[in-house]
Formats: C-alpha cells, structure tokens, sequence
C-alpha cells in the first residue's frame, strides 16, 4: 500500500511540476545513481575478483533497502575486464564516458590498477580501489581501502624476525611477475637490508600469471633452508597459481615450523581451493580475518552468506568473506556517507567530502579515511592457517595505523608529500 502512495505522489508531483516547466529537473531527482564496479569474473584473477563484485552487489543492496543515496536508489554496472590488463582501461573509460557512473569500486592486480589510472585523471572520474598494494603512488582521482606496505608487508617482516615469529634469518621473495610484487620486494629488501640482512641471505624470484608448476621452486626453496639458518618465505603470488603453489608447498613436506610461508594475498576465498591440513601454521598478512570475533562482523558474515544462497552463488554453503570483501564493504559506505555530506554526486564536491570519513568496520576497528593520503588508516593482523581454511590470528596492531604511500625505505621518498 505505501508503495501505491508513493506512485501516486509521484504522478502528482510530476504533473504540478510540469505545469511549472520543472519536469526535468524532476526526472533528474528521480533517476537512479549508477555506480560501476570492475572485477575480473574469468581468467587468472576470477578466483579472487568474483567475491568483490558479490560483495559490491551485496553493500549496493543493503544501501538501497535502507532508502538509497540523497533519495535515490544505486544501480550498479557490472562488466568484465577478463584478467586483461589494457582491457580494464577500455572497461573503466565504458563506465565513465557511457554508462556515466559516479563512482566505481574495483581492479585487484596493482598492473590493473595502473592500467585505468589515466582514465580516471582523464575523465575525472572515481575509484576505490580495495586491496593491499606496493605504495608508490598518491592519486587525486583514487581512494585506497587495502593496505600500504607499512600495514602490511612490513609487519610481516618484522613479526618472522621477532622471537615470536621464529627469528627468521634468511628470505625467499616469491612473487608474480609484476608490479606490486617487484615493488614489494624492492621495499622488503631495502628494509632487509636496514635490519644487517645481507643479499646472500635473500632469494628473489617470480613466475608469470596463471604459473602452475611450482616444483623446481619449492625444490630451490628447500635447498637455500638448509644454509643452517631460519628460513621464511613471503608470498606475493597472486590469482589461481596460489592453489598449485600451496599444493606443492604439501606435497613436498615444507611445513610451517621449518619454512613458514607469509601470504600478502592468499585469504579465506583462495584457500578454498586447497586442502589446508598440510598448510597449518603457515601465515597471511592482511587487516581483517574471517574468524575475528565481534558482532559487527557476525552480521557481515551472515549478510554475504545470506545474500550468497538468495543469489545462487556456486557453493553458497561455504562461501567465506576475507580482507578486500571487507575492504570493499568499507570503501562504498564511506562513499554514500562522503556523497550525503557533499549533497551531490559530482566527484570534485565528494573528494574533499570523503576526508575523515569513519565506518565500524568488520575487523572491530573503527576504520578512518585519511583527508590528505586518501588511505584508510588500518589495523594490522596476522593469522596462522587452520585446518578449516580459516585464520588465527597470532599477533595485532592495538589500533589502526596510518598509511604510508611512499615509503621510507625507498630513496628520495623523503620529499614526497600527500596532497
């Protein structure tokens, strides 16, 4: 019945305004706001972007069924940039220039990321962007919700290095060939380096996307371990060659308690893919687990899952949520708060408008975009791997930490500043 009075209400405030030559001006209030969202759903990256673009839909609902935005209902676009690289540029100038979105949540991959940043310059557009990266960029026209380096990489580090962690003495930097690992790794060496490491000590290597033959690496990994020196192995391998990787790493009898593996981007989706048993104790870095405890994410977890079984996603019984989901969930909240206080959509009025926005997050922590940086300032954790697929978390942060795009432990960083 309400939805009959408002129809009618409608039809009658059409017809006064018309009569006063105002019906676009009400056609433009009663339009719907078009949000884009940008994830691979085939090829390599699928296995970690589809659940971004789940989410994306689940948030875009729940914000909808709680009355929309400035009194309008969000529409989202979703396209497929298939795990290719120059076409996520095509897909974000479609979003921009013809489907006229006002903002767009997506890319993974730091080379995706890097890949639609002009067009977004270009067009003025919007993007959130939600999952740990290399740092060495500061964008006016892009919000990061995932991790800098310092809130995640290198507090890795630092725990495998303390009595907690094992003391870890020796490294193998093992990455996909791109970007964000190489980036990474020039970051962690340098620190490595500050910490007495010398480069014998440290083993840098990298496979394409989509590698799945890991046994000659695994091999080489257990022959630099038996130095006599505490080894451990940071992970920046991304997309599906995390299952072949953790497969092999079983296979060959690596366990955590003589090489510890840390992930920077293997979470609760990709270890679905796996049988975790033989990867018990090995760690993963990232700002939210499944498995914390608190009521805010108790009702985000039973929100996807929900949301998963109603819009028959595959294995909906076991679908998980992870780090850049949260992200994610986090980044359009802050939009939609960020769009209410500018009273407007247009991109130069939201952008100082997003500075200082806070959400209680999933994680427990009351997360906070930062007005200069356009970071999240971000707790840190760390988890070992259950037998359930699911993380313990074995050390954190006492509250979120500010990021640091431009690291110190690259030279000349020292001058850059946040806008």
């Amino acid at each position: 019945m309400s939805t009959r009075r408002s129809f009618i209400k409608a039809v009658t405030l059409t017809a006064s305004l018309a009569a006063m030559g105002s019906v676009s001006t009400f056609a433009q209030a009663a339009d719907t706001i078009k949000v884009g969202i940008l994830h691979s759903l085939s090829g390599t990256m699928a296995i970690s972007e589809t659940a971004l673009k789940n989410v994306a839909l689940m948030t875009i609902e729940e914000i909808n069924a709680a009355g929309g935005v400035l009194g309008k209902q969000l529409e989202p676009v979703v396209v497929d940039p298939a795990s290719n690289w120059p076409l996520f540029a095509e897909k974000a100038r479609q979003l921009l220039s013809q489907d006229k979105v006002a903002v767009t949540f997506g890319c993974w991959t730091s080379v995706s990321r890097k890949s639609v940043n002009p067009v977004f310059k270009e067009l003025n557009g919007l993007l959130f962007y939600p999952v740990q990266y290399e740092g060495e960029e500061l964008e006016k026209n892009v919000f990061y919700t995932g991790a800098a380096p310092n809130q995640q990489a290198i507090p890795a580090v630092e725990y495998l290095m303390s009595k907690d962690g094992g003391e870890a003495k020796r490294w193998v930097l093992l990455g996909t060939d791109y970007v964000y690992p190489r980036t990474t790794n020039k970051i962690l060496r340098a620190f490595l380096h500050s910490k007495g490491v010398k480069d014998e000590d440290i083993m840098e290597e990298y496979t394409p996307f989509g590698h799945s033959d890991y046994q000659t690496i695994i091999a080489n990994i257990k022959k630099f371990a038996s130095a006599g020196k505490k080894t451990a192995v940071v992970s920046t391998i991304n997309g599906d060659s995390n299952v072949p990787f953790y497969k092999e790493l079983g296979n060959a009898g690596l366990k955590a308690t003589d090489v510890p593996v840390v992930a920077f981007s293997v979470g609760e989706e990709e270890l679905r893919g796996v049988d975790a048993k033989p990867l018990v104790g090995h760690l993963a870095a990232w700002n939210y687990f499944m498995s914390v405890k608190n009521p805010t994410n108790t009702a985000f977890i039973k929100k996807y899952q929900a949301w998963a079984k109603a819009n028959g996603v595959p294995n909906a019984d076991t679908v998980v949520t992870n780090d850049p989901m949260e992200a994610t969930y986090v980044g359009i909240h802050m939009w939609k708060q960020a769009v209410e206080k500018a009273g407007t959509v247009d991109v130069d009025a939201v952008i100082p408008a997003l500075g200082g926005q806070t959400v209680k997050a999933p994680s427990g922590f009351t997360l906070t975009m930062d007005p200069t940086n356009h970071h999240l300032h971000k707790p840190v954790l760390i988890g070992e791997v259950r037998a359930d697929g699911q993380f313990s978390t074995v050390w954190k942060t006492k509250e979120p930490i500010r990021a640091q795009p431009w690291s110190p432990f690259i030279p000349g960083n020292e001058k850059k500043q946040d806008m």
